[in-house]
């Protein structure tokens, strides 16, 4: 036995915690998951294919798997491009208004997943308000022209680019502007000096960012549902059809099963060729970036009138349902934007009316008991994981990432079907069906996420502080409470906050297991979206999203915009100070997400002139 499990095994605390949340992970990330399998391969309890067997009989089935891998292949492609873009528009090129682009692009942060389905289609869909304007215009329009393939495209690249705006804007900040002058001055054409200096330093967050497009694009939910018709089904709209059926529930299965090998196999190629490659940009002399002019005319107007034109197909759908919650059913179902169509009775009904806010109040408990126990549960694990470092923590450590390497439908399926009938490992009882399953499949989802984020933040207090406090005679509780809490209380607030706005809207796992009769925002928006015309339903849907889109914006500027702010008046503040004293400055790696490339951990010396 080593020193540190023989140290960490002397905790009583750590004993019990290690004990509760092992039978945690057993009965809800291991089991349901080891059920689903013998569902697949052992359904009369002796091995069978005959699960795949039904599945490659299944043109149905087979259209979608194929579907899927096609529209992850091209979201890699659609999102790369365009992301790379609006970051080179708004961070690298000198483009006029470039700040009021930014705010139009970032709308993506803020409205997201089946809302922005929702915004789409009721800007563009078959009773949409574009559409009404084209038929108008084109009489003969196909009133459904925004479906199929190429909507779901649309949408999910549109909405695809948040990341690009995250991390990409940062990896482009940290380029040192010194090794593009040096490049100019040895003659490179401004195309040269971004293919062979800004590109390279960016591949890193696109090798990142790619793989995150294409496990969303495989696991495509809202998107393809809504806008797919029949035509064009992916692999999480089928399961859910599929595990309607008790008939039919093993092909879901195997659906789901498949998508997670997928995944799993995906993660380990990429993982793979990314550790064979160098990604690490060290400079001495750090000059900010500076923006570049676009000398030839004839191209600088290309790039204004794209980035505008971009500005506002990113800008419409949000503006419109803003413009729209303010108005009554008639008003939206005509477009008829006249001033007596507008009132405040939409945002009355949904704070007085009970069957109006109920959706809109069980995310929220939802959204807020899943961010309290998470963190909860997690300050503690990271704690005792970063600091007792053997085979065991390890292994535990592996064992909470399970959701990530698997699709939250292929654990929203586990759940279903190992607990609809008594259990041992939850005393006997039926959870399926009920309250508290939800809350179970979304703590599970946000342990790996809250886990890495709040072990980086551990990782980033100097053991010096914990050696004084050791020093002056305070004990490993006293230590941990006044010492290290407060300094990770600040990320875990922010992690509490990104894990809050995330779940707000969620649509992929509350249709799988949300209670009957208490629905969630995402099911009540997207069934609003199903419906024929424009209703009150419609109207409600509205202003559930301005009020989720507020919401997320007060969670984003709490996470990013307080702390960019004081970075950015602190990088002014470092970049003055260096031209008198030249003081070291020591560069801290970026906040480590899902998928996210290794980021070097660079000390960097100030000029000294």
């Amino acid at each position: 036995m080593s020193r540190s499990l023989r140290a960490m095994l002397r905790s009583p605390l750590v004993v019990v915690t290690g004990v509760a949340l092992l039978w945690f992970v057993f009965t809800f990330m291991i089991y349901p998951n080891a059920v689903m399998l013998k569902e697949v391969f052992a359904p009369q309890g002796a091995f069978s294919t005959r699960a795949f067997e039904k599945l490659t009989a299944s043109e149905r089935a087979m259209d979608s798997l194929r579907n899927s891998f096609v529209l992850a292949a091209v979201l890699t492609v659609t999102v790369n491009v365009l992301g790379v873009f609006i970051v080179l528009v708004t961070r690298y090129f000198t483009v006029r208004g470039a700040r009021l682009l930014r705010l139009g692009y970032a709308t993506t942060l803020v409205y997201g997943g089946v809302v922005a389905v929702s915004g789409y289609t009721f800007v563009y869909g078959e009773n949409g308000f574009v559409t009404r304007l084209l038929l108008q215009v084109f009489p003969g329009l196909d009133p459904a022209w925004f479906s199929g393939m190429l909507a779901v495209v649309v949408v999910m690249t549109l909405t695809g680019t948040g990341y690009h705006m995250l991390f990409l804007s940062s990896a482009l900040a940290r380029i040192d502007h010194q090794t593009i002058e040096a490049a100019q001055q040895l003659g490179a054409s401004p195309w040269r000096v971004l293919r062979t200096i800004v590109l390279p330093v960016l591949k890193p967050t696109l090798f990142a960012v790619t793989v995150l497009t294409f496990l969303g694009g495989l696991a495509a939910f809202a998107a393809p549902q809504v806008l797919g018709g029949r035509e064009f089904q992916t692999i999480t709209p089928m399961i859910l059809t599929f595990s309607g059926n008790p008939g039919s529930r093993d092909l879901a299965a195997t659906l789901a099963l498949v998508l997670g090998l997928a995944t799993l196999l995906l993660l380990a190629v990429l993982n793979r060729l990314q550790a064979g490659g160098t990604y690490f940009s060290v400079s001495k002399v750090p000059t900010a970036l500076k923006k570049q002019r676009i000398g030839h005319p004839v191209a600088n107007g290309a790039v204004h009138l794209a980035a505008y034109a971009l500005f506002l197909v990113y800008l419409i759908p949000p503006l419109l349902i803003v413009v729209f919650s303010f108005t009554d059913a008639a008003t939206i179902a005509s477009g008829d934007l006249g001033a007596g169509g507008f009132t405040l009775d939409n945002y009355r009904r949904v704070l007085t009316d009970a069957a109006a806010y109920r959706p809109f109040v069980v995310s929220v408990g939802y959204a807020a008991v899943t961010a309290a126990v998470v963190i909860a549960m997690m300050l503690f694990v990271a704690r005792v994981l970063q600091k007792f470092v053997n085979a065991v923590t390890i292994t535990v450590e592996y064992l909470l990432h399970i959701p990530w390497v698997l699709p939250s439908t292929l654990t929203a399926l586990g759940l279903i079907i190992t607990y609809s009938v008594p259990r041992l490992p939850v005393g006997e009882t039926v959870l399926t069906g009920t309250v508290g399953l939800l809350a179970v499949a979304y703590i599970t989802a946000k342990i790996p996420f809250t886990l890495r984020m709040l072990k980086a933040a551990y990782a980033s207090i100097p053991a010096s502080l914990e050696e004084a406090a050791t020093l002056l005679g305070a004990g490993t509780l006293h230590t941990y409470r006044r010492v290290l809490l407060p300094l990770v209380l600040p990320a875990a607030a922010a992690v509490s906050a990104l894990n809050f706005t995330g779940l707000l809207d969620d649509y992929d796992t509350a249709v799988f297991l949300a209670h009957p009769l208490h629905q969630p925002l995402g099911i009540a928006i997207q069934n609003a979206t199903r419906g024929e015309g424009a209703s009150d339903a419609t109207a409600l849907t509205f202003v559930y999203t301005v009020l989720l889109m507020a919401i997320s914006t007060l969670a984003m500027w709490f996470v990013y915009g307080r702390n960019s702010g004081t970075g950015e008046r602190r990088s002014r503040l470092r970049t003055r100070g260096r031209t008198r004293t030249g003081p070291p400055v020591a560069v801290l790696p970026d906040t480590v997400t899902a998928g996210t490339a290794p980021t070097a951990r660079t000390t960097q010396t100030a000029p000294t002139g």
